[in-house]
C-alpha cells in the first residue's frame, strides 16, 4: 500500500494531503523496482544454489539411479562367487576324490587376472573404486568360470575313461586264498628278518608254496621284469592312471617287457630270490609316484569277512620274510 503524506497548515488549522512531483514519482517507482529486481535475483540465486538447474537435477538423479544399480550388480556377483564357490569345492572333494583325479590347485584358482595398471584408465571416473570394485569381481568370475568349465571338460572325460580306469586300478589279491599259507606282514613299520632293524616296509608279504601261481593284479604293460637288487626276480606293471605294480622274490618269470597282461592272469612263481628268508610272495602298490598301503585294493576279491580277516592279518607284526 502506497503511503500518504500530510503537512499542517497553520492558517486553516488542517493538515492538507501532499502530491509527489512527476520526479519524486518517477524515483519511487524506480526504487519499487529496484527492490523487486534485488528479491527476484536473490530468490534465484538461492533455488539454483539449493536445488540447482533441471539439467543438474537430471544427471543427479541417474548418478544416483546408476549408483543403485551397480550395488545391485556387486551384490550380485558376490552372491554369483558363493555359487561358484560352492562347485568348485563340490569338484575338487567330491567328483575328482571319486574319479581319483588331483583336486586344481588353488594357486590356479585364486591367480589374478591382468597386470597391476589393468584398471588404470578407469581411475578418472566418477566413483572410480566402486566401478574398479566390480570391474574386478566380473573378471574373477570370468576366469574362474572359465577354469571350472576346463575342470568340468577333464570329469566328463575321466568318467568316459571310467571302465577302462575300473580294469586297471590293482584290485585282487596277486596270490589265491586257496595257496596262501598266511598273511605274514603287511604294510607298516616292521623288524628286517636280516638286519633285525625297525625299517618301514612298503609292500605285503604272502606267504606260499615255491611254484604258487602269481596274478597281474589289474591290466597294464610289463615295464620290467628280471633280476632286481633286493627284490631277486621280479616283474612290474605299469596300469596306467597313475597306478605301478610290483611282484617280488620270484622264482620263476612268466612275462616279457612290454607285454600287455590283463587282471587274473599268471605272471611268474612264488619263490625265495634275493634278500629273503622263505618262499613268499613281496607285493607293492605304487600311486602316483608313491608307495600306498596294499591292503586298499582288494575289493574286487574278497568279500566283508575274508576283507576284515585280511585286514587283522595285515596289521600284524608276524614274521617277516624280506
Amino acid at each position: 500500500m502506497r503511503k500518504v503524506y500530510y503537512v499542517y497548515n497553520a492558517k486553516t488549522r488542517t493538515y492538507d494531503r501532499i502530491y509527489p512531483n512527476k520526479t519524486q514519482r518517477i524515483l519511487g517507482i524506480a526504487r519499487r523496482m529496484f527492490y523487486g529486481m534485488g528479491f527476484a535475483i536473490v530468490c534465484f540465486l538461492a533455488f539454483y544454489l539449493l536445488l540447482g538447474t533441471p539439467s543438474e537435477n537430471a544427471l543427479r538423479i541417474e548418478n544416483s539411479q546408476l549408483q543403485a544399480q551397480y550395488n545391485v550388480l556387486s551384490h550380485q556377483l558376490d552372491e554369483a562367487l558363493e555359487v561358484l564357490t560352492d562347485l568348485q569345492q563340490r569338484d575338487d572333494n567330491l567328483y575328482r576324490v571319486i574319479l581319483q583325479a588331483d583336486p586344481i590347485s588353488p594357486y590356479i584358482r585364486q591367480a589374478g587376472y591382468g597386470g597391476t595398471n589393468r584398471y588404470e584408465h578407469l581411475e578418472e571416473m566418477a566413483n572410480a573404486d566402486m566401478i574398479i570394485e566390480t570391474t574386478q569381481k566380473i573378471d574373477l568370475l570370468k576366469r574362474q568360470l572359465y577354469i571350472q568349465s576346463k575342470s568340468y571338460d577333464e570329469i566328463v572325460a575321466l568318467c568316459k575313461q571310467n571302465d577302462q580306469r575300473l580294469q586297471c586300478i590293482p584290485a585282487i589279491q596277486p596270490v589265491a586264498n586257496k595257496d596262501l599259507k598266511y598273511t605274514a606282514s603287511g604294510y607298516g613299520r616292521r623288524i628286517d628278518p636280516i638286519y633285525k632293524t625297525v625299517k618301514f616296509h612298503h609292500g605285503m608279504d604272502f606267504s606260499a608254496n615255491t611254484g604258487t601261481p602269481v596274478y597281474a593284479t589289474g591290466n597294464g604293460t610289463v615295464t620290467s621284469s628280471g633280476w632286481e637288487s633286493g627284490y631277486g626276480l621280479t616283474i612290474e606293471i605299469d596300469h596306467g592312471f597313475g597306478y605301478r605294480t610290483r611282484y617280488a622274490h620270484l622264482s620263476k618269470t612268466q612275462v616279457r617287457r612290454g607285454q600287455k597282461v590283463k587282471r587274473g592272469e599268471t605272471i611268474g612263481l612264488v619263490g625265495s630270490t634275493g634278500k629273503s628268508t622263505g618262499p613268499h610272495l613281496h607285493y607293492e602298490v605304487v600311486n602316483k609316484g608313491v608307495k600306498v598301503n596294499p591292503i586298499n585294493y582288494y575289493f574286487m576279491d574278497l568279500t566283508e569277512e575274508e576283507y576284515d580277516r585280511m585286514i587283522q592279518m595285515a596289521t600284524n607284526h608276524g614274521k617277516v620274510y624280506d
